[in-house]
């Protein structure tokens, strides 16, 4: 029989399927009515402190965002199973996003969705990645920088998870080209290419121009 912590990521596994094309990549307090005012659902979280994510959480999600918390950005949270503890029971974020290995494997025991953050600055950093990936099992990848097809196409077929590009992606045919290459969605800082609905994002994909 499955353990509860088996069954609690299976059931978050289940929630990890991103609504859209878009993620907002939220690495400012400042940007984070400019997202409640978007139509995209999920976010990536990038700030807060133990004393402030409690708000920020409630806040998103009462305007119907699913968060996904990057655990090497929260402040006064240590990368261990007490702080991992504390965002599943209290926080309650749809998952985490890491580039620490003992943490995507520590919130997968604990019931949490987990994405891996990879930087592929070069062929040897593409493959430790690949295995690292191989080695933790995340539920997703987030490759970074994001303006790379061909790297992007190349992780797409050398894995089973969905695959985020982001990073350093400023314009329209930047996102078209990264969704084009095969990735299941692109993570954006960048306030001014937000706006977009799923039929814009499918226009940007199909002709790199922005829809307005």
């Amino acid at each position: 029989m499955p353990g509860e912590g088996a069954i609690m990521h299976k059931q978050s596994v289940e929630r990890l399927r991103f609504r859209g094309s878009i993620i907002l990549s939220v690495h400012e307090e400042s940007l984070i009515e400019t997202a409640l005012a978007t139509p995209v659902e999920d976010v990536f979280l990038l700030i807060g402190d133990v004393c402030t994510l409690p708000g920020y959480m409630e806040q998103l999600r009462r305007h119907g965002k699913r968060v996904f918390l990057h655990m090497d950005m929260a402040k006064g949270l240590s990368p261990d199973k007490a702080a991992l503890r504390y965002v599943a029971e209290t926080l309650r974020p749809e998952g985490i996003v890491s580039t620490k290995s003992q943490v995507v494997r520590a919130a997968k025991n604990l019931g949490l969705a987990a994405v891996q953050r990879l930087f592929l600055i070069d062929r040897p950093a593409l493959e430790l990645g690949l295995r690292t990936l191989a080695e933790n099992r995340p539920d997703a990848v987030e490759i970074m920088p994001g303006l790379m097809p061909r790297v992007i196409r190349e992780v797409v077929d050398r894995v089973s998870i969905p695959v985020i590009a982001g990073g350093l992606i400023q314009a329209p045919d930047e996102v078209g080209q990264a969704l084009a290459a095969g990735a299941r969605a692109v993570s954006l800082g960048r306030p001014e290419l937000w706006r977009w609905t799923e039929d814009q994002v499918r226009t940007i994909q199909q002709k790199g121009e922005d829809p307005e």
